[in-house]
């Protein structure tokens, strides 16, 4: 490509690497997507800047860690002072879209879990703007757009431009009780909607699975179709313009609830799934945080409807991978479409197609669903797929790379410098990491542990080590003799060594992600 050229970066929500047939999964079939790895480079090291939406979604804007752009965990609003790759590159004349899921904002309308401490007896706590170390706006109106007041109104749209995208068709939610403007594309379509929507109104189904949900929505209205639809329509809209676009695809699929609809609920049969090794095995002892979630379920004290780790049996995971297969299936066929419209647009041969998601799920392995503060594979690695028509194509590579390195790699290929303080490197450059580095955080107290998780982690070509914050155990696993992380050595006499270089390594990350930016203003 002599000129600048497009990019569509396809986006889906709680998907896990091994969850594609370019990854090996004997199941699934996934051939569109499989298609841009074989036009393009896949890699199988990939890892999330935090194993969470928001904060790995303003990853994945800012190119920097949570640490550095503030939205440290789930609830956080991504603030505006943060400069983004997509406002990089609107700047430099590209066309900015954004169709389906953003999450830089809270969606839910729910207060925090979250809360000040309560003031001590015979002190005075200040309130406004001094009630924080860091004064911020984040209450104000334009960090409200996700949420489902914003859209009750007549005729919202969403302001443009919306960190950096100058065209944004939104959708809020998961499963099929979804806004944005995909509710009113589907009130449009389905004046009964209300009636279709939500376990209310679900299908007939055996499923014992928490949030197996077989929807009324048929799939031709289910968000993933609207999505595709409306991706086409924007590159047949742009395809004769001069300027080159940037698009990102966003499904809030595959995240549970499970609910694949139509024909894809009943594609896979989970009697064709192999039960996870867990369940397999009786010569494991969860870590204290996992043993705690796992306890909760057989308790009855589990949120079988909220968003976080839950424990599960192993039929349970089994129907869980079935549905989420089903649930891939219609991104797979909705990437088809998108494709499709790109080959008719007479613009393919001038865009680079990525593939990613912002976590993975949990599906059974360690007797979980969901995600939450356990940091193994199945929710830190995720898929990253990138096909250059200009690039090397059938590729497969073992270099790690992350999250807050896509935008950086997508500048540099556009030839855009990135702003000062970005922290991503180009997946192609000559400097490699030599390891992941992950955080994560959350609002509230975790079940067994006491305190709200504070986890850090390095992923290295071997070992998995996490530090957890105010507690004195902490977890290492060598996953070249324990790929499925079930020994942790910790404490383990042989591999302190590893240990010792392992921390180095993190304190290492953490100076390296430290904001470099504003820059001095002068000399003192």
């Amino acid at each position: 490509m002599s000129k600048r050229p497009n990019f569509i970066l396809f986006v889906t929500d709680q998907h896990r690497a091994d969850y594609l047939g370019c990854y090996g999964h004997p199941v699934l079939q996934t051939p569109n997507i499989d298609d841009i790895a074989a036009r393009g480079v896949a890699f199988d090291s990939f890892y999330v800047a935090s194993p969470v939406c928001m904060p790995n979604r303003a990853s994945l804007m800012t190119c920097r860690m949570p640490s550095s752009h503030g939205v440290t965990m789930n609830g956080v609003p991504l603030d505006r002072k943060n400069v983004t790759f997509v406002e990089l590159l609107k700047e430099a004349g590209y066309n900015t879209a954004l169709i389906g899921k953003s999450h830089l904002q809270t969606f839910t309308g729910a207060p925090a879990t979250l809360q000040i401490p309560p003031t001590r007896d015979g002190y005075v706590r200040a309130g406004g703007g001094l009630a924080e170390a860091v004064r911020h706006d984040l209450d104000d109106p334009a960090y409200k757009v996700e949420e489902p007041k914003f859209w009750s109104g007549p005729h919202p749209k969403v302001p443009t431009p919306f960190y950096g995208y100058d065209h944004v068709e939104l959708v809020t939610g998961h499963g099929d009780h979804i806004g944005g403007d995909y509710a009113a594309w589907l009130s449009e379509r389905e004046p009964e909607a209300a009636s279709l929507i939500g376990p209310e109104n679900q299908l007939p189904h055996d499923y014992t699975c928490p949030q197996a949900v077989r929807t009324a929505v048929p799939a031709e209205l289910y968000s993933t179709s609207y999505i595709a639809e409306r991706a086409a329509a924007y590159i047949e809209a742009h395809k004769d313009d001069e300027a080159p676009f940037f698009l990102m695809i966003s499904w809030p699929d595959p995240h549970h609830p499970f609910n694949p609809p139509g024909k894809y609920w009943g594609m896979y049969d989970p009697d064709d799934f192999a039960v996870p090794e867990a369940f397999r095995r009786d010569d494991w002892t969860p870590p204290p945080h996992v043993a705690g979630v796992q306890k909760a379920r057989r308790d009855g004290r589990a949120d079988l409807n909220g968003m976080n780790a839950v424990g599960c049996s192993a039929r349970e995971a089994q129907e869980a991978q079935a549905l989420t297969c089903g649930m891939i299936t219609m991104i797979d066929d909705a990437v088809g479409q998108v494709q499709a419209a790109l080959q008719a647009s007479g613009r393919a041969d001038r865009t680079v197609e990525i593939f990613t998601s912002d976590h993975g799920d949990h599906l059974g392995d360690h007797g979980l669903l969901f995600k939450g503060a356990e940091q193994y594979e199945q929710i830190t690695r995720v898929p990253f797929l990138w096909a250059d028509p200009d690039g090397e194509a059938d590729v497969r590579t073992g270099r790690i790379g992350q999250t807050h390195d896509i935008g950086t790699t997508i500048l540099e290929r556009a030839r855009i410098e990135p702003a000062f303080g970005m922290q991503g490197l180009d997946l192609f450059g000559a400097k490699t990491r030599q390891a992941a580095f992950v955080q994560y955080a959350h609002q509230k107290a975790m079940d067994e542990i006491g305190v709200p998780p504070n986890i850090h982690t390095i992923r290295d070509a071997r070992y998995r080590l996490s530090v957890l914050q105010d507690l004195d155990w902490g977890e290492l696993y060598d996953l070249d003799t324990d790929p499925g992380e079930f020994c942790n050595l910790w404490d383990a006499p042989e591999v302190q060594s590893d240990k010792l270089r392992l921390m180095e390594e993190l304190i290492r990350a953490e100076l390296a992600h430290v904001n470099r930016s504003p820059m001095p203003t002068g000399r003192a």
